[in-house]
């Protein structure tokens, strides 16, 4: 029986994090994937090899497990070929009996190899037994999907192409970034006759020039012009829903925050509830004065000193 190593059929060192197990079954599946790779038998074998990796690897159980008993592989399939005897002992590695290894390991899974079924199969007491098959269904998915703020305010939907087919995405209004949407039987198949795995499309909102998120309420600026502020009046604004109009108090000072009420995000799931918009004004001091008007803002000057 030939030694399985797992880290090397994924290409990732011994020491690879969760994230870089996680990428390179990705990045390998895809290139192996049966549907990629019709006809193939050779991609499909490997494409079978990195599934069995990855439910190794990717369970730390199975892993920490896989690390402590895999280097002496052949001393536990020795003792299961002799029909389970006596308890023995390897180098500095405690004794252990077959049903410490059926209790460990758990069940073994027809579509994985003679190498996987020693580790973590079941039947140690009686090595001739062919393992009773439970199948297993396939890998999740995870992809992103981009998507603008305009389209998360609206809803909107995405057409993927998988296996010949289309598949409609919908995306509700109000979705936020990081939502999860879950597609049943979307995911990777199963190698071992079972269902496919689920899809889940991770929500990813381009940052807006304008406007700023937080929950369901936007944030974002207004330019008002030094007159308007000091005399007050309107300045037009844009919200998502189109043009609106921001009414400023005479002596608006930069900085100073509006609610517009309702103008923000949708609620997820609550198509007549809205968040609010929350809008900074930001005063703009005029350049490049001519001599007239630097004339009448030092008039005004000191008016206002004769007032103190």
């Amino acid at each position: 029986m030939e030694y399985k190593d797992y880290y090397k059929i994924l290409g990732v060192a011994k020491n690879a994090s969760e994230k870089e197990i996680k990428q390179a079954y990705r990045r390998l599946a895809r290139k192996y994937h049966p549907d990629v790779n019709p006809n193939n038998k050779a991609a499909q074998e490997t494409f079978k090899e990195i599934n069995e990796a990855y439910e190794v690897l990717s369970d730390s159980e199975k892993r920490n497990k896989y690390n402590t008993l895999g280097a002496n592989w052949q001393q536990y399939e020795k003792f299961q070929r002799a029909g389970g005897g006596g308890p023995f002992q390897y180098g500095s590695y405690r004794t252990v009996r077959p049903e410490e290894f059926e209790s460990v390991f758990g069940e073994s899974e027809f579509g994985f190899s003679d190498f996987f079924r020693t580790f973590f199969g079941s039947g140690f007491a009686n090595a001739g037994a062919r393992p009773e098959t439970r199948t297993r269904r396939g890998q999740a998915v995870e992809q992103e999907l981009e998507i603008s703020l305009e389209e998360a305010y609206q809803g909107t939907s995405r057409i993927l192409q998988k296996d010949g087919r289309r598949l409609e995405i919908k995306i509700p209004a109000g979705v936020k970034f990081g939502a999860r949407i879950r597609y049943a039987g979307e995911g990777m198949p199963s190698v071992s006759g079972g269902v496919a795995g689920d899809l889940y499309l991770q929500i990813k909102i381009t940052p807006h020039p304008i406007y700023e998120r937080r929950e369901d309420d936007l944030y974002c600026e207004a330019p008002v012009d030094l007159f308007t502020a000091i005399l007050g009046g309107e300045v037009s604004i844009n919200t998502l829903r189109g043009q609106g109009v921001l009414k400023i108090p005479a002596g608006t000072q930069s900085g100073k925050t509006f609610r517009l009420s309702r103008q923000g995000m949708p609620k997820l799931n609550e198509p007549n509830k809205f968040g609010d918009m929350y809008v900074h004004a930001r005063v703009i001091i005029p350049e490049n004065l001519t001599s007239a008007e630097k004339d009448l803002f030092e008039k005004l000057a000191k008016l206002r000193q004769a007032k103190k």
